[in-house]
């Protein structure tokens, strides 16, 4: 995240001697992106980070994409899926491409061990529930609407009885898109957000624990054990632009104008050959003779997957909350038959999704295909 924060004990200057209380060297980390040269923070740990006293496979992480079939517009039926473990556990990957992998987890129960994404960086969409979630660079409370956003390498645990998340997954960066933000990475005056409405972590959990303690991993399209030497939470203290953070939807400040916007005007986070956006509740356009329907378009460069939070959707019929609808490049789409002229005069929508544009086509997994709903295909016909 483009700003400073820091938490906990630092020495003066970096990469320098820091003792504890007893004269022992705390153990200094650097963790960046992008070969020194990306963002990065300084963790300062009880004991190394690097004692580890055991190390298995536990097996492949491929979401399993089959062929894509007959090119349509497809939606999915996601309320199908019922809880089934932690929410690591739970997680089910749907749609993805080299470039993002989107999934569900319906979790019931709290992680008993940590995790660790060496390969992609993570959002989390929390759209029922509440959950606790413990990192080595502190501890953040989420509640519903939140996108939590979890850097490459963040050790992680999500602590919860009950919570729905829809996921992304991606070997590259998500930021704030580029536009909103001026050359010292500040949100301007026209961003739809800003850094007051992002939340950081705040308490920072420190433990100065050996034994054994389970950390998942994945890496190399494989999900791996390790056993640590301490407890995973055994940093005093950090500094930097890396660490996870947290958006709510809910405080997103729509772009409104006399005509239609298209849907750049809702975007929320940029990251390499995908987007996300976020509809929200919002004044309808105030030309007199706006039409609010969205107009026809061809998704020439791009898939669209919307995943459907809240509210009532003007321009699509028979879906649920929960379900998502996938437009895919190289199909024109837009209205269900009746929505363009059912729109006129309507002054606001109270409708809550979110979605991501990817910029290449994304491929379908066999989970996916049970959840399908198969005459959405062919919905625009009256």
């Amino acid at each position: 995240m483009p700003f400073y924060h820091h938490l906990g004990q630092l020495p003066p200057k970096r990469h320098t001697q820091f003792r504890n209380p007893q004269g022992v060297l705390y153990t200094e980390e650097v963790m960046g992106l992008e070969g020194f040269s990306g963002i990065q923070s300084l963790l300062y740990h009880n004991h190394p980070p690097t004692r580890i006293k055991k190390a298995e496979k536990i097996g492949s992480v491929d979401p399993g994409f089959v062929d894509f079939g007959a090119l349509r517009a497809r939606q999915f039926r996601t309320n199908k899926i019922l809880p089934q473990g932690d929410a690591l556990e739970a997680r089910q990957v749907l749609l993805g491409n080299d470039d993002v992998w989107l999934g569900m987890s319906l979790a019931n129960k709290p992680m008993d061990y940590f995790y660790r994404n060496s390969q992609a960086y993570e959002v989390w969409f929390l759209h029922q529930g509440e959950v606790k979630f413990r990192s080595q660079f502190g501890n953040l409370d989420l509640r519903a609407g939140d996108y939590l956003v979890i850097p490459y390498g963040v050790t992680w645990q999500m602590l919860t009885d009950s919570a729905r998340f829809f996921t992304i997954e991606c070997p590259s960066q998500v930021q704030p898109p580029k536009r909103y933000r001026n050359q010292h990475g500040q949100l301007l005056e026209h961003s739809p957000y800003c850094e007051r409405d992002i939340r950081i972590p705040t308490e920072l959990e420190t433990h100065d624990q050996l034994g054994e303690f389970e950390v998942r991993v994945k890496a190399r399209n494989e999900l791996h054990r390790h056993i640590l030497a301490q407890h995973p939470l055994g940093v005093v203290g950090w500094d930097g632009y890396l660490y996870p953070w947290v958006f709510n939807i809910n405080d997103f400040e729509p772009i409104t104008g006399r005509v239609h916007q298209p849907p750049p005007v809702h975007q929320t986070f940029d990251a390499h050959n995908f987007v996300v956006c976020s509809f929200c509740p919002r004044l309808f356009d105030y030309h007199p003779l706006a039409i609010p329907a969205p107009y026809n378009h061809s998704n020439v460069n791009s898939d669209e997957v919307l995943y459907y939070v809240d509210g009532d959707f003007m321009s699509r019929r028979g879906v649920e909350l929960g379900d998502w609808t996938l437009h895919p490049s190289g199909l024109p789409h837009g209205p269900q038959p009746g929505a363009t002229e059912a729109s006129i005069g309507k002054k606001e929508t109270q409708e809550l999704a979110v979605m991501v544009d990817t910029f290449r086509p994304l491929k379908v997994s066999e989970q996916a295909l049970a959840l399908e709903v198969p005459e959405y295909a062919y919905s625009w016909v009256s």
